[in-house]
């Protein structure tokens, strides 16, 4: 175990890069009042009422030196109707950032994501809700912010940088689809409740069942509500909202990547957990080299654009490549792995590793018990006589059991079928379907070079991909 010294050390070094110098500090305050005025001067001019202020990061003074991100929020009247609230919102965010590039992003209502002097902006709507009396999620972000602000000392605002630069190292930072991780505002939270870095680490290293953070103590002496409220494996109940988990987002494998890269920190503590190294993509020759030695099966469906918001696009990619994962394991399938890439612009990928592609064409099939007679006389009357029947039916012990023909041997083959006309049938989402109808490829193995050579990105992850191990677990 090392000394609280070599751990304090590297949290310095860290802490010295990610806090905003004094220059970085006045360009990001000067830019975040410059877009506030611009917003209240496109509200009005569209008519639209609207209270503007600096939320997030920049205003509780979290954000991290080089990735500052500015939230400007609309505060509208509840008499905008819910329909038209992101409507209403991206007519003024478009007009305060003429000229910067705008991406339309989507939370629970549309919002816009514009690119000002290099500085990525998030203008979002929300209604002026009194506390409790919401109208739509947005709504809680200027109580969070007020809340945060009165109990982070300066020393805590460092703290909160350290843990979002370690999530960040780690992968697990974002509450976006996409990511499915912590948020900014959970990881203030977990600092104003253990008050500090490598305090949320050691906690976290221990965890053991089920963990509830209350720092308000909203649910003191009912603690036997909460499960009935929350299903999730971490529980950090909202200090301005007891009836919302902050930490719903939280998909249980990027909890428990944390958990694993907290122990892992706290026992060998390093630079590279909140620096990994950039990956070199295997070049093509070392690409084939591992397929050919793995003796897996890697199957790639490669597609191009999807009609969709990136948030609306990544919750669709990830149904649908669980429904399709689960086609192929309903036709005995064995999948190991699986994932999803975008570019969010004209490149997807589902992939799929199998331990083959290929099955035998003939299977065993259990009938039921000779206790079930009702049972057993459908049995034999569905496979006596039939095609399909390779040998049996027989007695296996106290059943019926039958060799039967296989319908699917070849997953790939199988994909192609149910996805010709989009893959709805299967499972697959919407959107996503629209896009496959238009046109798929299917690769296996060293196929996908076609794609590989062509795409840097999507080389840097499927090496990492293949490699499967985190970088804070290579051995410096």
């Amino acid at each position: 175990m090392p000394t609280q010294g070599k751990l304090e050390a590297v949290c310095k070094t860290v802490l010295e890069r990610i806090t905003p110098k004094p220059d970085e500090r006045k360009k990001i305050e000067g830019l975040a009042k410059t877009l506030e005025r611009k917003v209240a001067e496109a509200a009005e001019y569209f008519g639209v009422k609207a209270a503007v202020r600096l939320e997030g990061s920049v205003a509780k003074d979290t954000w991290l030196s080089g990735e500052p991100d500015i939230d400007i929020f609309m505060r509208l009247s509840p008499t905008v109707p819910r329909t038209a609230l992101g409507e209403v919102a991206l007519k003024v965010a478009r007009k305060a950032t003429e000229g910067a590039r705008q991406v339309e992003r989507f939370a629970e209502h549309p919002y816009l994501e514009a690119f000002v002097d290099g500085v990525r902006v998030n203008i979002v709507p929300c209604y002026e809700a009194k506390r409790g009396e919401w109208l739509s999620a947005t709504d809680r972000t200027p109580y969070h912010t007020d809340y945060v602000k009165a109990r982070l000392t300066p020393q805590m605002r460092g703290e909160v940088r350290l843990l979002k630069k370690f999530m960040k190292g780690i992968g697990v930072y974002g509450a976006e689809i996409k990511v499915g991780g912590f948020s900014g505002y959970l990881c203030e939270l977990l600092i104003i409740r253990y008050g500090s870095f490598l305090e949320v680490l050691r906690t976290f290293a221990n965890l053991r069942q089920r963990m509830v953070v209350d720092t308000e103590n909203h649910y003191e002496g009912r603690k036997d509500e909460l499960p009935l409220l929350f299903n999730e494996p971490l529980v950090v109940v909202d200090p301005v909202d007891m009836g919302r988990n902050v930490a719903s987002a939280v998909q249980r494998q990027k909890l428990y990547t944390f958990v694993a890269a907290a122990r892992a920190f706290l026992e060998n503590p390093s630079l590279k957990f909140f620096y990994p190294p950039e990956t070199k993509p295997l070049t093509v020759g070392e690409l084939k080299e591992a397929l050919q030695k793995r003796g897996s099966t890697l199957v790639f469906i490669i597609f191009g654009r999807v009609e969709a918001v990136p948030d609306v696009l990544w919750g669709q990619l990830y149904r649908s490549q669980r429904s399709l994962a689960k086609l192929l394991e309903t036709n005995d399938f064995v999948v190991l792995r699986h994932t999803v890439w975008s570019d969010e612009e004209n490149l997807n990928a589902f992939i799929f590793e199998l331990e083959s592609h290929i099955l035998p064409p003939v299977k065993r099939h259990l009938g039921p018990p000779l206790e079930k007679i009702e049972d057993c006389q459908k049995f034999l009357a569905k496979h006596s006589a039939n095609p399909e029947t390779v040998s049996g039916p027989y007695i296996e012990d106290d059943r019926w059991v039958v060799l039967i023909k296989r319908k699917q041997t070849d997953a790939t083959t199988l994909l192609s079928e149910k996805l010709r006309d989009g893959g709805r049938s299967a499972g697959v989402a919407k959107e996503i379907a629209q896009a496959l109808s238009r046109s798929f490829k299917i690769y296996k193995n060293a196929e996908i070079v076609e794609v590989y050579s062509r795409n840097s990105e999507f080389a840097k992850f499927l090496t990492e991909f293949l490699q499967g191990k985190p970088k804070w677990l290579e051995k410096a």
